[in-house]
């Protein structure tokens, strides 16, 4: 498919013509710059003195970092980027981190091989609950949540505990264009209480969502959940799925283009814990956010977008990330379902 010069894969035609169907306009033009900095700089400037909100608690090194963190990256899907704010302080990724392990277990397995385990839809419960796995005996699932998050990792192929890390991380790296790594006082923080995880990963390995080594999948879940991030990293993953899964820079196909709707679709479905329904109605985005204070969003065939802010709401995502988020999709026309 092709328009005004641009060329576009296959998964990226299916989210452009689902978008045109519902009335919205995905543009194959490239933002304009101007606009770009302006909706940036007046977002950053809107929230920056903004209080509300907390830092999580519950893993004490997260409670540590600074509250005054904030950092706006914008990538476009042919490459450009906007920054506004804190580009070098670094958080741990998070739950931001399952969407990129299930794209990785979609890579190796196949799309059915989610939907057949864990399932996609939303438990409707809290992101760690076990009343969850109960009701329908964890498959009832998706991959945003705890149990079926550690149940993806547990998906990874690998012979060996540090076969399958270095597979996780890898593929993160790529998605962010540059090698990432741990940020070992959150992980030995982290990994001294995830008793509840584990607890989750016990449950789901007897009822075979787990067919092995459910304490070592939890651990290594606690690992990727702790690799430090940027507000840069973030947007540059988001413009990876923005651009039918090639990195917009370094143009490595980093996720099977065929992957990618079914990667937005459960994001939007659950990506923002108990508030993804509220976060959908407001914005049309795919997103994902994570207890250390980030969150990103997709715009197919737009544009990648993260803000990384500490403090959070009672839902678990980021206060400032996202109000500066919502502003900056509205004045760039991001929303999918936008209909003029």
């Amino acid at each position: 498919m092709k328009i005004k010069g641009f060329w576009f894969s296959r998964s990226m035609q299916l989210l452009m013509v689902a978008a045109l169907c519902l009335g919205g306009q995905v543009s194959a033009d490239a933002l304009d710059a101007k606009a770009v900095d302006t909706a940036l700089k007046a977002a950053y400037s809107k929230y920056k003195n903004l209080k509300d909100g907390a830092n999580a608690d519950y893993i004490p090194a997260l409670a540590k970092v600074d509250p005054k963190v904030y950092g706006i990256a914008l990538v476009t899907a042919d490459g450009k980027v906007y920054t506004m704010g804190d580009l070098d302080t670094e958080v741990s990724i998070q739950s931001i981190s399952k969407v990129f392990t299930m794209a990785l277990v979609m890579d190796e397995s196949g799309t059915d091989a989610i939907m057949n385990n864990m399932g996609v839809d939303a438990t409707g419960q809290v992101f760690n609950s076990i009343v969850a796995i109960e009701q329908y005996q964890g498959q009832e699932m998706n991959a945003m949540v705890n149990p079926g998050a550690i149940t993806a990792t547990s998906m990874v192929k690998g012979q060996s505990y540090d076969e399958i890390w270095s597979k996780i991380l890898a593929k993160y790296s790529d998605f962010a264009g540059r090698k990432l790594t741990v940020l070992e006082d959150v992980y030995e923080s982290e990994a001294a209480t995830n008793q509840r995880n584990q607890a989750l990963a016990q449950l789901m390995y007897a009822y075979g969502r787990i067919e092995k080594n459910p304490l070592e999948a939890t651990d290594i879940y606690t690992r990727q959940c702790s690799v430090g991030v940027n507000a840069k990293d973030l947007a540059m993953m988001a413009a990876t799925l923005a651009n039918g899964g090639k990195h917009p820079i370094t143009g490595k196909q980093v996720v099977n283009e065929e992957h990618v709707p079914e990667i937005l679709a459960v994001m939007a479905t659950a990506g923002l814990y108990d508030d993804s329904g509220k976060w959908l109605y407001t914005t049309g985005l795919p997103a994902k956010s994570g207890v250390g204070g980030g969150i990103l969003a997709v715009s197919p065939g737009k544009f990648g977008i993260a803000v990384i802010s500490p403090p959070l709401d009672a839902a678990g995502n980021s206060v400032r990330a996202q109000k500066a988020i919502a502003d900056i999709s509205e004045a760039l026309g991001g929303n999918p379902y936008d209909v003029e």
